[in-house]
């Protein structure tokens, strides 16, 4: 039969172009998503700085919370302390190890430097002189320059000069100073940033490795090209973000791959039933015909995965790139696409493809001839049992995840269920897709049938006649809808109830920025400035709540806010219910009302929290405030939080002015006299707060916007298909009087009809994902977001549709109803 697979396609090409199209297509897009996850779990670094170690030793860069499973990630660095420096040049297999401070240091000439370091830990990359000598105290050895110039750096928000000693053409944008200015210029000289270790020549590097590890438990010993790991610990903590990117996307657009796939197989193969029931008529065996429908899905298929390999590499690098872009993956990570991405494309798009033809070949070999050329003709049967059971579980899982969205999930975290129900939601109402379509159609007929007249009765009676097949058309619309208006006011709304939450507290009228730092000199300078009734530092990190255990934050951590102690008049962002933050000082802290509630620690109780660079402190509650659900924060001092930051910097103030007073000038005078400080107002901080969300919304627009790219290749795909399919019904028409324009007048009243089907359906799947979740990340259970969104997901909709349909069938009603164009 594989001969006669063959034979088929030649003369079968519309339909199997539309699954070779939908294969390409479902391959490329998995592949790259297969690519971006291969990426995340290797995050291959080449090591610079660090390249000439043997072994590196870190901090561990994440905390296990008491009574807890899962390690709560830690944001900054960690570091090594210095008195473990002996122990581990004292480990056996240890021939030397170099401690390595790091600190920013920013050039005010224009210079790339960004980077300070001790000169001994140059031995590590190794940095070699070309000019000059070692740095000497107020001595800087650079990249570039003149021996003996001076040269001002930016160190912890202050400019300080240093003389150019020397000359490292490979340092980048490092410089190297004496080792007891770096120990002076960094922020806590009790941690180095890492140690770098050599090994004796011919000793085990594992062995090595693991007594390293015995030194202390809180150490991460790297080798090879995790080294590159260590030298960036941003790309570590990007890892996890890169990995939950590509796993949740890829799951979506697998899912949605193999039933585009399947759904444009099966459709192909339901237009071909006649010949199937002819087939069966002259004797061909139910087995027969079931290995030539197998034979013609792997023909299709083979081949466009073959083909879909191309594209994909070059959408898994490009969305690789635009994601290092938007700070989602580390730029220093290799991307990786090996065979492992392209077997799982592949795999999925021939498991679907093949899955089809196993359902379609069932079907078809089942059915006794006579009773297969009348289904052909009426398709009267909506669908088996199979197929009802599947669908009745997908909806039940749509509304079991509604109801846990509705009931259990809070704030942000609603998003973990919402996101995966309105899949469910699609897939369920896909496979019972006619039962959908008649309950929809009955309802718009008499609108649309009042305003076309006769062509619309005719157009509706065609549809009734045929509803059957006319839910293949509605479905894929169904599905761009819904997915798209879902996603993407699922982001638009969270962005804003974020944006909401912390605005609705926020007091400060200009914040003073610098990446640099601003120092306390700065921040003095601002408290006098004519009409700043207050300013206060305001620093940004994550932590842990260790003690109490029941505290309302997961494994992700507890954001951590630091501002200044201030009064009634103070800039923090928040409303206090008991106690004040004019005791904010020291080892102090202020939490939100609900986890005071919850876990019973008021104010002058005790709570205990492992900060980001994994410092455990006891902190002394002195206030509570108020805070939505979901967007909880911890309030601390805000030199506490800076020193327990990888950069130790404070790079915001924020302002408060005296009713009717007009800081900005005065504020800008004083910018002006400090090297890269700048004055912005509050939609500023508004922005920094919504970073994250906005970096994770444009994530979502443009994979969501490439999977609804997808689906509109469906939606053509299965238009196109069925509109070639009538060629003989439209002939039928032609020869009993209706001409050219009558029919395709009729055609626009079904493509009206189709696209309100399948907006109507769309947008009922996408509200009952939206509602449950728009109701618990903010204070309405009505999504935000602009309308314009929702009016050009349904204008593609509308336009895809109509030309789908009315373009090829413009092209087969030029010929005469006579002609062979019109013979199936």
């Amino acid at each position: 039969m594989m001969r006669q697979a063959i034979r088929t396609l030649r003369h079968r090409k519309s339909g199997f172009i539309a699954t070779f199209v939908a294969v390409v297509f479902g391959t490329a897009i998995v592949m790259a998503c297969g690519g971006l996850m291969e990426t995340g779990i290797r995050s291959n670094v080449d090591p610079q700085r660090l390249a000439g170690t043997s072994l590196v030793v870190s901090g561990k860069q994440s905390h296990l919370r008491p009574g807890q499973e899962d390690a709560t990630p830690l944001p900054e660095r960690v570091g090594v302390p210095v008195d473990l420096l002996a122990k581990i040049r004292s480990t056996q297999g240890v021939s030397s190890a170099i401690g390595d401070y790091t600190f920013p240091a920013f050039a005010t000439g224009g210079s790339s430097i960004a980077e300070g370091h001790n000169w001994s830990s140059a031995a590590l990359a190794p940095y070699h002189l070309s000019a000059g000598h070692a740095p000497r105290s107020g001595e800087v050895v650079v990249a570039s320059g003149k021996v003996g110039r001076h040269l001002t750096l930016l160190i912890n928000g202050e400019p300080k000069s240093f003389t150019i000693s020397g000359i490292a053409p490979t340092a980048s944008t490092h410089a190297f100073f004496s080792d007891d200015d770096a120990a002076e210029l960094v922020r806590n000289p009790g941690r180095y940033a890492d140690v770098g270790v050599q090994v004796a020549s011919g000793t085990n590097l594992d062995e090595v490795k693991k007594r390293l590890q015995k030194v202390d438990g809180n150490l991460t010993v790297s080798q090879g090209v995790d080294r590159g790991l260590a030298e960036h610990p941003d790309a570590e903590s990007q890892k996890t973000a890169l990995i939950a990117v590509a796993g949740s996307f890829g799951g979506i657009a697998a899912m949605t791959m193999m039933f585009v796939v399947a759904s444009t197989l099966a459709l192909a193969a339901q237009h071909r039933e006649r010949e199937f029931a002819l087939l069966r008529g002259i004797g061909t065996t139910p087995g027969q015909v079931r290995r030539m429908i197998l034979g013609e899905a792997l023909l299709v298929s083979l081949p466009a995965v073959a083909v879909g390999v191309i594209p994909g590499t070059f959408l898994g690098r490009f969305l690789f790139d635009q994601l290092s872009t938007h700070g989602v993956a580390s730029p220093v990570i290799e991307f990786s696409q090996g065979w492992i991405p392209f077997a799982a494309g592949a795999g999925a798009a021939v498991l679907a493809a093949v899955g089809a033809g196993i359902i379609a070949a069932r079907k078809s070999a089942k059915i006794r001839p006579v009773e297969a050329l009348a289904e052909a003709s009426l398709q009267r049967k909506w669908f088996g049992w199979i197929r009802l059971l599947f669908g009745l579980l997908f909806l039940g899982g749509g509304l079991a995840l509604l109801i846990v969205t509705a009931t259990v999930m809070t704030g942000p975290l609603a998003a973990s269920t919402a996101g995966p129900s309105i899949l469910c939601w699609a897939i369920g109402v896909a496979l019972l897709g006619p039962f959908w379509t008649k309950a929809v159609l009955a309802f718009w007929r008499w609108p649309v049938q009042a305003l076309t007249r006769v062509n619309g009765r005719l157009a509706i009676r065609n549809l009734s006649a045929r509803s059957v097949a006319m839910s293949a058309a509605v479905m894929p619309v169904m599905l761009a809808v819904g997915i798209s208006t879902a996603n993407l006011y699922m982001q638009t709304t969270q962005v804003h109830a974020s944006s909401e939450a912390f605005t609705r507290d926020l007091r400060a009228d200009a914040v003073l920025v610098s990446d640099a730092g601003l120092s306390s000199t700065v921040l003095e300078q601002v408290r006098a400035t004519p009409g700043v009734a207050s300013a206060s530092a305001f620093v940004r990190s994550i932590g842990a709540v260790d003690e109490p255990r029941n505290a309302p934050f997961d494994e992700d951590g507890a954001p951590v806010i630091g501002v200044d102690a201030q009064g009634a008049d103070g800039t923090a962002p928040v409303r206090l219910t008991s106690g004040s933050l004019a005791g904010l000082t020291g080892s102090t802290v202020a939490i939100p009302d609900y986890m005071a509630t919850k876990t019973g620690r008021g104010v002058g109780s005790e709570v205990t929290m492992t900060l980001g660079d994994g410092t455990t402190v006891k902190l002394r509650v002195v206030a509570t405030f108020a805070a939505e659900r979901g967007y909880e924060t911890i309030i601390m001092p805000a030199s506490l939080v800076a020193a327990h930051t990888t950069d130790g910097l404070t790079k915001q103030i924020l302002v408060r002015a005296t009713p009717g007073a007009d800081v900005r000038p005065g504020l800008a005078k004083l910018a002006a006299a400090h090297p890269s400080v700048q004055v912005a107002d509050r939609s500023t901080l508004v922005a920094a707060n919504a970073e994250d969300l906005q970096t994770q919304a444009w994530v979502n627009y443009m994979l969501v916007g490439m999977l609804i790219a997808y689906t509109a290749v469906s939606v053509v795909n299965t238009l196109v298909s069925s509109t070639l399919r009538r060629r003989r019904e439209f002939a039928l028409q032609r020869l009993t009087g209706s001409t050219r324009f009558q029919v395709l007048r009729m055609l626009w009243t079904e493509s009206t009809l189709v696209t309100l089907a399948g907006v109507t359906l769309g947008t009922a799947i996408a509200l009952a994902c939206l509602l449950p979740f728009s109701a618990k990340v903010s204070t309405s259970a009505i999504p935000t977001g602009p309308l314009w969104i929702y009016g050009v997901i349904v204008a593609a909709a509308t336009i895809l549709t109509f030309a789908s349909t009315l373009l090829p069938a413009t092209t087969t009603l030029r010929h005469a109803p006579t002609q062979p164009t019109y013979t199936d």
